[in-house]
């Protein structure tokens, strides 16, 4: 057998595999060739920023007299101090309440418009734009101005304003009230919680369709990673759509609803609106101990975030089914 390989090379039928990387660890060096400039702005850029917050969050500065300043070890004293401020804490609660109601309602959103703009239907590739375009328009100088609302205040205004009402920033501006659901629910057995829940996700329906976006793509893209041959399957033996979407779509998107779950805790916490954010922002700003009092708040927010993700995708994993490509 030896001998006939040996002549079979000879005469140049077998060919010697070439020895190199294989397919995989090509593909991770082009992966780190991507990431490098990340991996580089962070470890030089970042790193040294993180390190100083978290230097100043554990001390006084002190101004001295001839010019400069100079650090004072105080321990936990700024974020005690930090817990001491009601205004905080009070924030802090009331953005972790809103998360909760946040997440489920912008999964469920996005999942079914993406079930929706995945049917083959006339003018799909535009209604797809058109679900996505709140993404752009919140981003940029669009957002800025929507952050100032320049306009709004103008014609919410009592002066030259076009709507001089003195109702315009009042409850009447929201879409439904907490009364009207209740007395909508009052033949059924439903508690106010529901109807309070209800009332937050409509008036809230303009930023939840913003910020739904991005979680519409990813989900838009797990449906079309299904294979066709699995619906086909489903039909064949006469399965219904309902049981189809339980036992086929939702199983084999988990994955994504668990990287949208954390990408909407991670985006609800980081993004301009948020008002636990801004509050640390003015606290930087006041005079006295406010920087490194403020440093001491993001440090606390930051672990709160970081304690969140991991039981939002702790919670999520365990309903997670991963599918086995051999």
């Amino acid at each position: 057998m030896a001998l006939f390989r040996k002549s079979a090379k000879d005469l140049g039928i077998v060919k010697e595999r070439k020895r190199g990387a294989s397919l995989q660890a090509r593909k991770a060096r082009t992966g780190w060739l991507f990431v490098l400039p990340f991996v580089l702005g962070f470890a030089l850029i970042y790193i040294p920023i993180i390190y100083g917050s978290l230097k100043y969050s554990f001390n006084e500065i002190d101004i001295l007299t001839g010019g400069g300043y100079e650090l004072v070890w105080v321990g936990f004293g700024n974020y005690m101090k930090a817990l001491g401020d009601s205004a905080f804490v009070e924030t802090l609660l009331t953005g972790i309440t809103g998360l909760i109601i946040d997440i489920p309602t912008i999964l469920l959103f996005s999942l079914f418009i993406a079930i929706l703009l995945n049917q083959k239907m006339i003018g799909r590739a535009a209604f797809r734009a058109i679900f996505f375009i709140p993404v752009l328009l919140t981003t940029g100088l669009i957002a800025s101005i929507d952050a100032s609302n320049t306009l709004g205040d103008y014609m919410g205004s009592t002066g030259e304003g076009i709507d001089t009402g003195a109702g315009a920033s009042s409850g009447a501006a929201e879409i439904v009230s907490a009364t009207d659901l209740q007395s909508l629910f009052s033949g059924m057995v439903v508690g106010g919680e529901l109807a309070t829940y209800v009332t937050t996700v409509v008036n809230n329906i303009f930023d939840i369709v913003n910020r739904s976006g991005v979680q519409m793509l990813i989900f838009l893209a797990a449906l079309q990673g299904i294979s066709p041959s699995i619906y086909e399957s489903c039909q064949i033996e006469g399965c219904s759509a309902w049981e189809t979407f339980w036992k086929i779509t939702l199983p084999m998107i988990s994955p994504m609803i668990l990287v949208n779950a954390i990408y909407t805790v991670i985006d609800s916490f980081t993004s301009e609106n948020n008002e636990v954010m801004a509050y640390v922002n003015a606290m930087y700003n006041q005079a006295g101990d406010g920087n490194v009092i403020s440093s001491a708040m993001a440090w606390m927010y930051f672990l709160i975030v970081i304690v969140i993700v991991a039981a939002v995708a702790g919670i999520v994993s365990m309903f997670v089914f991963y599918q086995k490509k051999d």
